[in-house]
């Protein structure tokens, strides 16, 4: 089996459920919903999985459909305002073997109208992890700063996810050179992609390269917890 690209109909069935986004809309389209989304999905999946293990054997391509690789397309209300039954979009997370939950190392795959991206790290990490990231800042500066100054690196990602404390983290030095980061309650990348360009057979490469560009960062952030790359 060869990815062909990611059917138009994915992102027409998100933009019509983002218009609808109701149970009588969504059980009266979810046979499309099976055949335009998650079945591609699960083929990306299941292709990329031989890719990711050239990049890091520590982190996974599990395509099963509750669980694995895909996130569910059912939102979770229970504490939030936002009363809406389905997600927008469809995401994908390539967590470490050693995570359970979203908030694990991984990389990332985002796919919805108008706003695809690629990327990778660690998303509000609970304070036991954000503070070995940031101790390991403090103590590898010239490693961390020859990752995120790199030019190539800095050409290929948008700014590191820009959700910072207002003030310097307790403990830390407040006229550290890296304050900047210490500051970051995220440590996520991306890269930006378009929506036909996700329809393209060599979206599949695309989606390696820019994982593979992103390593040096996700082996930083992974030794950084405590976990192998």
């Amino acid at each position: 089996m060869t990815f062909e690209g990611f059917p138009k109909d994915l992102f027409k069935f998100l933009a019509e459920l983002a218009a609808n986004n109701n149970r009588e809309w969504f059980n009266a389209n979810k046979p499309r919903y099976e055949q335009s989304v998650v079945e591609p999905v699960i083929e990306f999946i299941s292709e990329f999985d031989e890719r990711l293990n050239n990049i890091s054997e520590n982190f996974i391509a599990d395509t099963r459909c509750n669980g694995g690789s895909m996130f569910r397309i059912y939102s979770d209300t229970r504490f939030s305002r936002d009363e809406r039954p389905y997600k927008e979009n469809v995401g994908c997370h390539f967590r470490h073997v050693a995570g359970k939950d979203a908030h694990a190392p991984g990389f990332y795959l985002h796919l919805q109208p108008g706003n695809v991206f690629v990327g990778g790290g660690i998303w509000l990490p609970p304070g036991s992890a954000l503070d070995s990231i940031r101790t390991a800042i403090v103590e590898n500066p010239d490693s961390w700063k020859k990752i995120v100054n790199n030019k190539k690196f800095l050409k290929r990602f948008d700014e590191i996810q820009d959700d910072r404390l207002k003030r310097p983290p307790r403990g830390y030095d407040p006229d550290h050179e890296l304050l900047h980061d210490l500051k970051l309650k995220s440590f996520f990348i991306k890269r930006s992609l378009s929506d036909p360009n996700a329809q393209l057979p060599k979206f599949i490469d695309d989606v390696n390269r820019i994982y593979t560009e992103a390593a040096p960062l996700m082996k930083f952030l992974t030794n950084s917890v405590g976990l192998p790359f």
